[in-house]
């Protein structure tokens, strides 16, 4: 039986700007995790979540259970109650990340509950400062490239264009104050302004004078966004989170993605004043947050796995000083971009050795990597200013030993196979 035509065309009934949208990449769409190769793409916690099992060992030690995590997550979420919807206010989780972050470095005054949203990652949180504050077709926002790409993902989702200052690449991709104010001052549409600290992919921490210099604008009406993801592992007390009590349009993003080896369960939080909060609080679904990623992210933030977590970003720290002496020792290996203040290295490939950045050289060592030795890092090259460039995650000392071992390997057979040639 020949099917009527139906009226219904995608092209025509979807929103123009979903059509048009080239969505974010994240590190599986190009190798999946097959449990043989080794990630040092995705800027995960190679030393597993920070939690001790009941018995006082790591619920996981480089990848491999050594306790009961069914055991630990029913001791604090009992499977009789999942039959309830789950805590749609988190006030004892919000409490913790409280107490985390009130260190009194930049402030003498206190974050409470009323200060923070908890949502599923730091993406939600993004998506849902959009919502709050831009007009689809009307508002833009600000970014700093190089950096993370879902700001201008979920900013397209949204119908909201995205303005750009890139940051000083030669200066380590320094944040630019005077040319973000500059266009700020040049255009109130902006309603959001996007900064990542430490810098992903640049690993740098944004001044905190040069943030205060866009704070400080005499005249734009409009929210400062500062990603900390990668926070914890930089210098104790480089967070920005309380300083929200002293700036009532400062938004402070964090996760438990990353330090706390928590990516599996997909927590961010947002720290801001009260009325951003309750804005954000206010719109969110009814139950964003379920019951077992509230009981684990609140394991997390007593204090015994506060120490595993401590533990963990040590050994993460030493690894990261060790691939920053032995990776330049490697033919082929160029400088250092950015900074050393997160929990991977953005690193130069080199068309020879001696020789100069290349995309060719760093494409074909990323997928000689992959494809013959099982090592997944990330290119980067594509991203402004960073020419020839490698993001890789700092893993395990077995990993990072393997990781240097087949980087000399495989850039020692792509030279040789170009027999001394320069890559063009």
């Amino acid at each position: 039986m020949m099917q009527k035509p139906l009226p219904f065309d995608l092209e025509k009934c979807a929103r123009p700007n979903i059509l048009a949208l080239r969505p974010y990449r994240c590190a599986r769409d190009d190798y999946e995790d097959n449990g043989r190769n080794i990630l040092l793409d995705a800027n995960e916690n190679a030393y597993g979540p920070g939690l001790m099992a009941r018995e006082g060992e790591s619920l996981f030690m480089n990848g491999s259970a050594t306790g009961n995590l069914q055991e630990e997550l029913a001791s604090r979420l009992p499977l009789q109650r999942l039959n309830r919807y789950p805590d749609p206010h988190q006030l004892d989780l919000k409490r913790l990340l409280c107490g985390l972050r009130n260190t009194h470095t930049h402030t003498n005054r206190t974050l409470s509950p009323s200060n923070v949203f908890v949502g599923v990652g730091s993406d939600e949180a993004i998506d849902a400062l959009l919502r709050c504050f831009c007009r689809p077709g009307i508002d833009k926002i600000l970014t700093c490239p190089p950096t993370y790409g879902m700001y201008a993902v979920s900013a397209q989702v949204n119908d909201v264009e995205v303005m750009e200052v890139l940051l000083d690449s030669a200066k380590g991709f320094a944040l630019r104050p005077d040319a973000i104010n500059d266009v700020l001052s040049r255009d109130p549409t902006i309603k959001l302004v996007y900064t990542c600290s430490p810098g992903n992919p640049t690993g740098n921490l944004v001044e905190k004078s040069a943030l205060r210099k866009v704070l400080e604008h005499p005249t734009w009406n409009g929210i400062v966004v500062l990603d900390e993801a990668y926070i914890d592992f930089a210098s104790d007390g480089s967070s920005l989170a309380e300083w929200v009590t002293e700036w009532p349009n400062l938004v402070v993003m964090q996760t438990l993605s990353k330090a706390f080896g928590l990516a599996g369960i997909r927590l961010g939080a947002v720290f801001t004043s009260p009325p951003i909060a309750r804005l954000l609080n206010n719109m969110k679904a009814p139950y964003n947050i379920s019951s077992p990623t509230s009981a684990l992210a609140i394991s997390a933030l007593s204090p015994e796995n506060l120490e595993v977590m401590r533990t963990h970003r040590a050994k993460i720290l030493t690894q990261r000083n060790r691939m920053v002496v032995e990776l330049p020792q490697i033919p082929g290996i160029g400088r250092f971009l950015g900074g050393q203040d997160a929990n991977f290295l953005l690193v130069e490939i080199l068309d020879k050795p001696g020789g100069r950045p290349c995309n060719e050289a760093a494409l074909a060592l990323y997928e000689g990597l992959a494809e013959k030795r099982g090592v997944i890092v990330r290119f980067r090259g594509k991203e402004v200013g960073c020419e020839g460039c490698l993001r890789i995650t700092v893993g395990t000392e077995n990993e990072v030993t393997r990781l240097l071992e087949e980087m000399k390997q495989t850039l020692g057979e792509i030279y040789s196979s170009q027999k001394g040639a320069v890559i063009s």
